[in-house]
């Protein structure tokens, strides 16, 4: 049989063409940084899990460990909580995380408190006791210290993380501001911290304005070329 040069569709019927003309908010477009070889890519990266439900895949087992914020005030809102509740076998509570995170209200640096719920291990991150919101810095600090705990435990792996953007009670400023910082600033700091997990932006940035974003982190080395004014 002669070999199409047309493509395979990604849907059935107009399936494509219906996708492509109904402009969502949450549309945006998703780029290899690279193309497949036979080689391994041996760099360690960030998978960037864009439209993805992050609750429903803990909840289906893909993760053994997620990486998310807590406080020392109320969780009852946070993702900890949530699996908490929804997860049969975990002895947890809002109330119970939040009086184990008051246990270490005192600390001077980002602390990493444990929650064993049987199906999912959270490593959760509380911001110093001084601090009203959390900082870039002491995000780094905190994926520092989950960093060295997965390498000295590697059962943990597979690992998912929040992208601690759009919270509310743990709120994430950029060190030089009040004000969030990017999405590529926070993947920065998880990566050079050392990193290699997958992370799920938050919904709200599912309704951001139509853009493309690459599939991992580091980004490659013509994003830095095009911001630089090159081709």
């Amino acid at each position: 049989m002669p070999t199409s040069t047309t493509p395979a569709a990604i849907y059935d019927g107009d399936g494509d063409a219906l996708i492509v003309d109904h402009h969502l908010s949450e549309k945006i477009s998703i780029i290899p940084d690279g193309k497949p070889s036979s080689k391994p890519d041996s760099t360690s990266r960030l998978r960037i899990m864009w439209g993805q439900h992050l609750l429903d895949d803990l909840l289906a087992g893909r993760y053994r460990t997620l990486v998310c914020a807590v406080n020392a005030d109320d969780n009852s809102h946070g993702i900890i909580a949530q699996l908490a509740t929804l997860l049969p076998t975990s002895m947890w509570t809002p109330k119970t995380i939040t009086d184990y995170a008051r246990q270490f209200s005192g600390n001077a640096q980002t602390a990493v408190l444990k929650f064993d719920m049987d199906m999912v291990e959270v490593l959760a991150l509380l911001r110093p006791s001084h601090e009203d919101e959390m900082s870039l810095a002491d995000l780094g600090h905190g994926f520092e210290v989950v960093s060295e705990m997965l390498r000295r435990k590697t059962e943990r792996l597979p690992t998912a993380s929040v992208s601690f953007l759009g919270a509310r009670a743990n709120r994430l400023v950029a060190d030089d501001s009040k004000v969030e910082p990017s999405f590529e600033a926070v993947l920065r700091t998880m990566s050079d911290a050392g990193f290699a997990g997958d992370v799920y932006p938050s919904v709200k940035m599912w309704d951001s304005h139509p853009t493309a974003v690459y599939a991992r982190y580091p980004f490659p080395e013509s994003v830095e070329q095009m911001r630089d004014g090159g081709s």
